[in-house]
C-alpha cells in the first residue's frame, strides 16, 4: 500500500510494509484516512540525519492523538537512507502520530536490545518515489520556535494524502 503525503515543495510516495511492522503500519495509515497529517509541517528538519513531521500545525500546536502503539523496531527493519519510522519520546512505547523519514544511514537507531535503550525505533516502510524532494527539505535553513529546536523557517506543510490501495 502507497501513501502520497503532497507538501508544497512536492510529492513523497511512501510504501508501507504491512507484513513486517502491522502495529505502525495501521496505526500510521488510521491517522492518514482520518485526514490527521494534512495541514501538519515537517516540524524537525537534521541535515545530515532525518526529516520529523506528523504532530504539529504550522503555529507550532501540538494535535492530538490516539494511544501509544507498541514498538515494532524488533521485527528486523533497519533505519537506512528514505526508510520511514515512528518517532517517540525516550519511553520505548510511546510512538503516536508522529513519523520520521531517514535521510541517512541511522542503523544506530534499530532494535539491538529489549530495554529502555536497545529498543530502537519502528522502521515501517519506505520512500518509493520524491526521494528528492526529502533531501530538498533536509537541506532547509532552521530555526528554535515555540520551545523546539530545527524547526524550517519557512513551514513544510503536508497539504494532502492519498492512499493507494
Amino acid at each position: 500500500m502507497t501513501i502520497i503525503f503532497t507538501t508544497n515543495v512536492g510529492d513523497i510516495h511512501i510504501e508501507i510494509d504491512l507484513e513486517k511492522a502491522p502495529v505502525s503500519s495501521k496505526n500510521f495509515l488510521r491517522y492518514c484516512q482520518e485526514g490527521f497529517y494534512e495541514q501538519t509541517i515537517f516540524h524537525r528538519v537534521i541535515k545530515g540525519f532525518m526529516i520529523q513531521g506528523g504532530g504539529f500545525t504550522a503555529n507550532m500546536e501540538e494535535k492530538p492523538t490516539h494511544a501509544p502503539i507498541v514498538n515494532e523496531a524488533n521485527r528486523g527493519l533497519s533505519n537506512v537512507l528514505g526508510t520511514i519510522a515512528m518517532a517517540r519520546t525516550d519511553a520505548p512505547h510511546s510512538a503516536t502520530g508522529q513519523f520520521f523519514i531517514n535521510t541517512a544511514n541511522n542503523s544506530f537507531l534499530d532494535h539491538t536490545a529489549t530495554t529502555n535503550n536497545g529498543w530502537g525505533y519502528a522502521v515501517f516502510g519506505k520512500v518509493i518515489a520524491g526521494i528528492d524532494v526529502v533531501k530538498q527539505i533536509e537541506k532547509v535553513k532552521t530555526t528554535t520556535k515555540a520551545g523546539h529546536e530545527d524547526v524550517p523557517k519557512t513551514p513544510i506543510m503536508i497539504e494532502s494524502v492519498t492512499i493507494v490501495e
